[in-house]
């Protein structure tokens, strides 16, 4: 994988006083002066009095750069060297009463205040960089990330060839067979480290997309030493993060899947499947949404496709951006009952999971006792897999376990005395679980 960063030609460079004074319409690295600068004057109207290598670290630039900028600044009037240190390089810089007033217009344009957004090639070509398609899925790092769950035989490999394709993945059976944890196990296979740049920028508009929830900043000393250069740490227009994970569910709504728009600020702000690039989303309960499976297939009928997506701007432009993203979903329905045949092919592989065997539930009822700490029975366990589940038609869902056992935890905790099973105490938790009130034969 190339897991380096690649935008490193494309480190922004401001064109020389004489040059940019040409007209408004220079460009940085796709990025327009005049950008540049309201972004710069917005800084200054914010912190005050800065010097060279505090604008540098503020707009996440490069200090070349950000001399050429302000030299240019100060050419326009804008800016004022109120004080000099003792060497050449030590100089302040404060906004003139001219660069007050254009700050205070600049706000009114944007509230932005960060990092210089990159640019959609930049932002399109990195992403594409560290995709995870790069990295292929090995059998003991599936293992490993699946931990103590009790799973099919045969459920492995196909887990493993799933992820490995990168298709979108349909995990369906009934409420309680373990879609939503297995899900959550799957998160666990995502391998190594990405670039996640603050914002992009498209059209004079600025996009946020660095989510501190969703993105877990890397440290920059914890960054390995070799095959990383000096200006992929300098570059502090982007963020090293772990791969990121998007979980959604009943809340996810069309809306929700464009880009948000904050009129107040004037800026936008990017969709979770856009924050998700390079990493898993994970649609939980697919059905219970305020919007129908159709229309979600709908939306991402071209992303699951064609791997790209297409969001609109509040000014009513439309851009293309990278979908570089294995979705999962979860359902309790058939992929058949919720979309049509042709929705259903590209959901490349459906998984469906049912109940487990009598022997492997044992496992997870051994499992339950140890995480709540009842001491375990062989009679009562005998009990609860030989007649409370067969009395009340209740299939072996891995879910019941440790909800009915922790409830016998939950006594002991109150009449203060050892968590022990019991054939008794579990008909009163199995009662209390599942509301069944019927005597039992």
């Amino acid at each position: 994988m190339q897991d380096t960063l690649t935008h490193a030609s494309s480190m922004l460079k401001v064109a020389a006083p004489a040059d940019a004074a040409a007209g408004s319409g220079n460009d940085v690295s796709g990025l327009p002066l005049a950008f540049l600068t309201d972004l710069t004057l917005r800084h200054f109207s914010r912190l005050g009095e800065l010097k060279l290598y505090e604008v540098a670290h503020h707009l996440g630039m490069a200090a070349s750069a950000v001399d050429g900028l302000l030299q240019h600044m100060r050419g326009l009037q804008l800016l004022e060297v109120p004080r000099r240190g003792a060497f050449e390089g030590d100089v302040s810089y404060a906004l003139t009463d001219a660069g007050q007033r254009l700050a205070r217009l600049a706000f009114e344009k944007c509230h932005y205040v960060g990092p210089a957004p990159v640019t959609v090639p930049e932002y399109m070509a990195q992403v594409r960089g560290q995709s995870q398609g790069l990295v292929h899925l090995r059998a003991e790092r599936l293992r490993q990330a699946m931990g103590d769950l009790v799973l099919s035989p045969t459920l492995l490999p196909t887990l493993g060839a799933a992820l490995n394709s990168g298709r979108a993945i349909y995990l369906y059976g009934d409420s309680g067979v373990g879609k939503t944890v297995l899900a959550e196990h799957m998160v666990k296979t995502l391998e190594g480290q990405i670039w996640v740049p603050h914002a992009v920028y498209v059209d004079g508009e600025v996009i946020q997309v660095f989510d501190p929830i969703v993105h877990r900043r890397v440290p920059v000393d914890a960054l390995p030493a070799r095959g990383l250069a000096r200006h992929q740490v300098a570059d502090g227009r982007w963020v090293r993060a772990e791969r990121p994970v998007v979980i959604a569910g009943g809340e996810l709504t069309l809306e929700t899947l464009d880009l948000t728009y904050d009129p107040y600020t004037r800026v936008h702000v990017a969709p979770p499947q856009m924050k998700a690039n390079n990493g898993i989303f994970v649609v939980d309960d697919l059905g219970r949404q305020r919007m129908s499976p159709h229309e979600l297939m709908n939306r991402w009928i071209v992303p699951l496709d064609r791997h790209v997506d297409y969001l609109r701007l509040q000014t009513g432009a439309k851009f293309a951006v990278p979908f570089d993203v294995r979705v999962v979903f979860s359902s309790n329905q058939a992929p058949g009952q919720l979309v049509d045949d042709s929705f259903v092919r590209r959901l490349g592989y459906k998984i469906h999971l049912t109940p487990m065997d009598a022997v492997s539930y044992r496992i997870v009822v051994a499992q339950a006792c140890a995480k709540a700490g009842v001491t375990p029975d062989a009679a009562a366990i005998d009990h609860l897999v030989n007649t409370l589940h067969p009395h009340y038609t209740q299939p072996y869902l891995p879910c019941v376990p440790f909800d009915v056992i922790s409830k016998i935890a939950d006594r002991a905790r109150y009449l203060e005395e050892p968590a022990c099973m019991t054939p008794e105490l579990l008909d009163w938790a199995w009662h209390m679980y599942f509301g069944a009130t019927a005597p039992m034969n």
